[in-house]
């Protein structure tokens, strides 16, 4: 067992719940309650108080509930039985005032001095905790202590800028948590940790608690700190470790934390590997696709804005429905990508959408990205590169999706190809293939959080003027990044698949002809095997632009230079729909033949899963 000493301060947390009532409170002139606190004899009605250690006492408990050996230095404070002992000589007090969903501080102006006590028996660790205040005395008396008894040390920073007793501990330190980027200590040993985000190293995830419940951000801070730091003394890999800390700050109360024994069943459970991974299996099972049936509000009325078909919801339903009530569709499509008003209409026989193809034994699936966003110049960026938005509320919105039926989601980042005068590649910068390939990490992250597979699209816009060789050289540096940034998030690749361009030459290349299928399906294949790792559940292809017949014959070159590692099939839109559309027009009478037409494109494109 490893025995740690903790260096910091133990605070007493005093939470007043203030009364609520309107006429205990005086308003101002915005309607705002105000309470005038004088501290004086007269007194306040609260409705509730209470009283939690904190400080360097949530270290200790967290570290305790992982099995751990710990103390605080000058300090007898212990657990028993569960619970915190109260022989503590000197306490910092700090009142928390809390009305509604918002609280204020009441503290000392100043930090009090951290004490310093070597322990009768020598730890293997020294965790100087967030609450510590870090004096030059405190880091000289570390400093020797640590070269006395050969301990090692962690160190909690929470400033900007650190002070010279700071930096000399930092530079001794074996990891360094911190809640701003210190450029002057080692990247690789620091855990930064942010009020949405952990990242250590190349590894990050993301938590979040939608109300705090009236934990202070010091305290939750405190408890990924101590979270992380106990499963790594735990050999846990920083995967884990990362994993754990969330679930711990996202389940903690102000009681305590969550035992270590419950964090690894809840890690197991939460993981959801096993389903998503059969799911996964299922959506590129042998020769089927998925169809894309997602289109955005604005991609939908620019199609019917060119067909003359009005777009309002009647008309987008039935077009949806055109597609849907094909007879046979499940024969084909293991999986159809719903629009979230799509996900939410009806069939002709009033099932909704998602129960429909449910029935047919077709997985329901939804687009979750929200468009693109210019980048900030000063992301370093090059004018006119675009990044996806979406992942503010996107935990919330899957938890409804999942509720809904759905099971897989699907993400898309646009990348182009640009030159400047004098023939250097301009986009995609690293800058936003860095960004995109993280957002899509997140992304998928969030999704396999809430049991939902995710379909990843770094796509490459093939409507460019750029040559094979590019192609391969761009799609194949994106595909780099994604993967990079997967396995640093914790991504599950079994349970995860990628959505992609096929490698062919730009649509206005200029200085040489389109690319033959033949080379489209060499290339393909080239890219895909040397940067596409081998436990990704599959592969599935956007047509991107091409032509329904250029498509299908791309797929089938591509099928010719297998097999892969993974299953690989389609994932279309435009290219089994745009027959549908013209034969529609809008008008219901001729459904049927939209349907016969859209049959055929299916037809077609699963016989070029198949090998000739």
């Amino acid at each position: 067992m490893s025995s740690i000493l903790i260096v910091g301060n133990v605070v007493k947390d005093v939470y007043l719940q203030l009364d609520e009532r309107a006429h205990k409170l005086e308003h101002d002139q915005d309607g705002h309650a105000w309470m005038d606190i004088a501290f004086n004899k007269s007194t306040y009605n609260y409705l509730r108080r209470t009283s939690v250690f904190a400080g360097a006492v949530v270290t200790l408990e967290v570290l305790e509930s992982f099995g751990l050996e710990a103390s605080i230095a000058g300090c007898d404070l212990k657990l028993k039985d569960g619970e915190l002992t109260e022989r503590c000589n000197t306490n910092d007090y700090r009142y928390i005032l809390c009305q509604d969903d918002e609280i204020a501080y009441l503290t000392a102006s100043e930090r009090p001095i951290t004490a310093w006590q070597a322990p009768e028996k020598s730890p293997k660790w020294v965790f100087v905790d967030r609450s510590a205040t870090i004096s030059s005395e405190l880091a000289q008396n570390i400093t020797a202590y640590l070269e006395l008894s050969g301990a090692k040390l962690a160190i909690y920073l929470d400033s900007k800028e650190l002070n010279a007793a700071e930096q000399q501990l930092a530079n001794q330190a074996t990891i360094v948590f911190c809640e701003h980027k210190l450029s002057q200590i080692a990247q690789d040993k620091c855990c930064t940790i942010h009020n949405d985000t952990i990242k250590l190293g190349k590894h990050r995830v993301r938590w979040q608690r939608e109300k705090s419940g009236l934990m202070t951000h010091l305290t939750m801070h405190s408890i990924v700190a101590a979270s992380i730091f106990g499963a790594l003394i735990n050999r846990k890999s920083v995967t884990e470790a990362l994993a754990l800390a969330r679930i711990n700050v996202e389940n903690a109360t102000l009681n305590g934390t969550v035992k270590y024994h419950k964090l690894e069943e809840m890690m197991e459970q939460k993981s959801n590997n096993k389903f998503l991974r059969e799911m996964a299996a299922t959506l590129v099972a042998p020769g089927k696709g998925i169809l894309a049936a997602d289109e955005s509000g604005g991609s939908i009325h620019k199609k019917f804005e060119n067909a003359g078909i009005p777009d309002d919801e009647e008309h987008r339903r039935d077009y949806r429905n055109i597609f849907f009530t094909t007879p046979g569709l499940e024969k084909y499509v293991n999986g159809v990508i719903l629009f979230d008003e799509t996900a939410r209409q009806k069939a002709d026989d009033g099932r909704d959408f998602v129960s429909y193809l449910t029935a047919l034994g077709i997985v329901p699936g939804i687009k979750v990205d929200q468009g693109l966003e210019d980048f900030d110049p000063a992301d370093g960026a090059q004018p006119g590169e675009k990044w996806t938005k979406g992942l503010d509320d996107l935990p919330k919105r899957l938890a409804e999706y999942y509720e809904m039926g759905l099971r897989f989601a699907k993400w898309r980042a646009a990348l182009e190809i640009t030159f400047d005068e004098s023939g250097k590649r301009l986009t995609p910068s690293d800058v936003a293939i860095k960004r995109n390939a993280e957002i899509l990490a997140q992304y998928a992250l969030d999704c396999q959080d809430a049991g939902i597979v995710p379909i990843v699209e770094p796509e490459l816009v093939y409507d460019g003027d750029y040559g094979m060789d590019v192609a391969k050289e761009v799609n194949g540096k994106i595909f780099d990044a994604l993967f990079k940034e997967l396995a640093a998030t914790g991504v599950d690749l079994a349970g995860c698949i990628l959505k992609c361009s096929m490698t062919l030459a730009g649509k206005r290349f200029a200085l040489g002809p389109q690319s033959t299928p033949a080379e489209v399906g060499e290339a393909t294949a080239e890219v895909l095997r040397a940067h596409v790792p081998a436990e990704l559940a599959g592969v599935v292809f956007l047509s991107g632009g091409q032509s329904v017949e250029q498509a299908t014959d791309n797929l089938q070159a591509v099928t010719n230079n297998g097999p892969f590692p993974w299953p690989v099939t389609f994932s279309f839109a435009r290219a089994l729909q745009d027959p549908a559309l013209d034969a529609w027009q809008g008008d219901n009478a001729q459904a049927d033949t939209a349907r016969k037409a859209f049959g055929a494109r299916l037809v077609a494109n699963c016989n070029a899963l198949k090998k000739q």
